[in-house]
């Protein structure tokens, strides 16, 4: 993908230590070497990637606002403005324990590890202007959530967020990771990496409202070490076309990875969630639940894969996809996959598309409930159990009300039936 947006020659002129300069190069290069990738492909099926016009956008040069969003339940909170970090505070307490949140630095080359799962992340590592550092120290617990802020006001604006959590051997700590943005026409391209070392304890929570011309293609790498827990949900809520590719590898024997996400599309959204549950090592457990609506002629897309590897034995693994169509024009796509190499296991998926109950919309009609209202009402429980797991228990109150303006919007069609319960549907096992 050759571009004189982003060219290694504009990855090279990126501010940052010598290192992190040269990887920008090298990460540049590839990029230009590689494709545009095609829905051709498995991994970017049922998506609307030939849409994506690069020569729209540029790398965002300058910082705007700062987020609006409000989080009055913390005090260690960093901020990005287009791609920039424009404000990092700490709390006394947690900076007396050695946590840090700031800028990768000279002496950070080792935890920027190289995510090349695909040519967005590529570009991550080549544009990424200030990768944010969040770092916990072994032994230490962060009684408050960690906030980091990214804010978009560029039109026509690429932006590139990285952000690294290294939580130390026995830590804990929880992460809230907000992304919003104006009204523009944009390109965000994030990187996680969650390091979770041996005994240690994260909680990470993603909420995604971006505008509705913004297009989003992230990728989340996890890495669990022996006895540790890592619990990671998402809310996607925004966007115009938005993708989240999860990759959580169990590294360590025992090691448990918890993933929860909730995903609301309307207008002509899609919603785009790719997951991958890598068991490496024995005694591993993961498991998944994701749920999601889509109205109007929206579409969602999750495939997910639970791959055992032949030395993980004693292997626990579970995968949930629950998805409700809202009108008869919107359209979900829900396919689990396993691949196992080990005989001592338990694994399992579950995957299901279709309208509204019929017999709980009849239960609350019969009692004398408007059908909008009882429509609303089964929409807003369908996602509680969801709600209910997630870390970072502050913010729920507010992406329940976001989720409620959404659940507003019904318009009476949702119970709706058609010939078929839904394109993609699997029926539980």
């Amino acid at each position: 993908m050759s571009t004189t947006q982003f060219s290694p020659a504009v990855a090279g002129a990126l501010p940052g230590p010598e290192w992190l300069v040269r990887r920008r190069v090298a990460a540049a290069e590839q990029v230009a070497a590689s494709p545009l990738p095609s829905a051709e492909e498995e991994v970017w099926r049922y998506t609307p990637i030939a849409k994506l016009d690069f020569d729209r956008f540029g790398l965002a040069d300058q910082p705007g606002g700062r987020s609006p969003v409000p989080v009055p339940f913390c005090s260690t909170m960093a901020d990005t403005s287009n791609g920039r970090l424009c404000g990092v505070e700490i709390a006394p307490e947690a900076a007396a324990q050695g946590v840090e949140v700031r800028p990768l630095g000279e002496d950070d080359a080792e935890l920027a590890a190289t995510v090349d799962v695909d040519l967005f992340a590529g570009m991550n590592a080549a544009f990424s202007v200030e990768p944010v550092l969040v770092r916990v120290p072994p032994g230490v617990s962060v009684e408050d959530p960690i906030v980091v802020r990214h804010w978009l006001d560029a039109d026509g604006g690429a932006v590139f967020p990285r952000l690294i959590v290294d939580a130390g051997a026995d830590s804990s700590v929880e992460v809230l990771e907000l992304y919003g943005s104006a009204d523009v026409d944009a390109f965000v391209a994030p990187v996680i990496e969650i390091r979770v070392a041996n005994a240690a304890r994260v909680g990470y929570l993603a909420v995604q409202d971006l505008g509705p011309r913004v297009w989003h293609i992230g990728s989340q790498v996890s890495h669990i070490g022996a006895q540790a827990h890592l619990r990671a949900s998402t809310a996607a809520l925004g966007g115009d076309y938005a993708r989240m590719r999860l990759d959580t590898h169990l590294s360590g024997r025992g090691a448990t990875g918890d993933l929860m996400s909730l995903y609301f599309g309307d207008g002509s959204q899609t919603l785009d969630f790719r997951t991958f549950q890598d068991h490496a090592a024995p005694d591993t457990t993961s498991s998944l639940l994701f749920k999601g609506a889509v109205d109007d002629t929206s579409r969602s897309v999750y495939t997910g894969l639970i791959r055992v590897r032949p030395d993980a034995r004693g292997t626990n693994a579970y995968q949930t996809n629950r998805n409700i169509k809202l009108s008869e024009d919107a359209w979900a796509e829900s396919v689990p996959n396993l691949e196992i190499e080990n005989n001592e296991v338990h694994c399992s998926h579950a995957s299901t598309v279709g309208p509204i109950d019929g017999e709980q919309l009849f239960y609350l009609e019969s009692r004398g409930v408007p059908t909008e209202t009882s429509e609303r009402l089964i929409v807003a429980g369908f996602f509680d159990e969801v709600l209910d797991r997630f870390p970072v228990v502050g913010a729920v109150p507010a992406v329940r009300d976001r989720l409620q303006a959404k659940i507003a919007g019904l318009g009476g069609h949702a119970g709706e039936r058609s010939d078929e319960p839904g394109r993609g549907h699997r029926p539980a096992p």
